[in-house]
């Protein structure tokens, strides 16, 4: 089973007012409506694990210890099933009500699971030394139960993938939202620059020319210029 620890940490941590912020948002823009691809319901972890734990409870108290051969390989098998009847009394009924109560709740149900898992290999170690020591039908037994158990235990480890990955998308796009939030709200608050007018090109004065020829003082009559020239 393999969740990514990162947004794992992310789901747990995230800010219950970022969290409800940007659920609201969502649901505004979508009509309040939660699209069945990106959520969904988990199972109660009891109704994936009773079966086989009943199965289990049942299997290993009508082992009959007193008709293995007798040697360590039997002292060792009485030892583990002793804490496997421990067990089912006792940790993992806790542990399996506080999963029911949260099934969507890492933390609730992977220390079910991890229980889980250390009860399947304490199984493994009972059914190997009945194949030493007990006769057929017992291992037959045994073997079943550990396979069944083996089977819930798969489902259960689905599920909490499917919880992680779903957390994850979740996590992204309450951040998403957030984002496109703080940027809508900065943009809301800067206020626009003021229009700048234009301002009027200067006017080039033409320069004024003067026609020379047109200004050129005519002689007065009986000036020297005028008077006939001496034959």
């Amino acid at each position: 089973m393999s969740i990514s620890r990162p947004f794992f940490a992310a789901a747990l941590l995230v800010s219950p007012a970022m969290w409800c912020t940007a659920q609201s948002t969502t649901a505004a823009t979508t009509g309040g409506t939660s699209s069945g691809a990106n959520y969904f319901t988990p199972t109660a972890p009891s109704d994936i694990l009773q079966r086989s734990l009943d199965e289990v409870k049942i299997t290993v108290g009508n082992v009959r210890l007193e008709k293995w051969k007798r040697g360590s390989v039997r002292d060792e098998a009485g030892t583990n099933i002793d804490a496997i009847q421990r067990d089912l009394q006792g940790a993992l009924p806790a542990l399996l009500k506080e999963a029911d109560a949260a099934p969507g709740t890492l933390t609730k149900v992977l220390p079910l699971s991890r229980n889980v898992d250390a009860l399947y290999d304490v199984m493994v170690h009972v059914v190997e030394a009945a194949r030493v020591v007990a006769s057929s039908e017992t291992v037959g037994q045994l073997q079943q139960a550990m396979t069944d158990l083996e089977k819930a235990r798969v489902v259960l480890d689905n599920q909490i993938q499917q919880t992680a990955d779903m957390q994850e998308k979740q996590v992204l796009d309450l951040r998403n939202t957030v984002q496109k939030q703080d940027v809508s709200l900065r943009a809301a608050a800067t206020p626009l620059p003021a229009p700048k007018c234009p301002v009027p090109a200067a006017v080039k004065k033409k320069k004024r020319v003067t026609n020379p020829s047109a200004t050129t003082t005519k002689p007065a009559a009986g000036s020297p210029s005028t008077q006939a020239k001496p034959q």
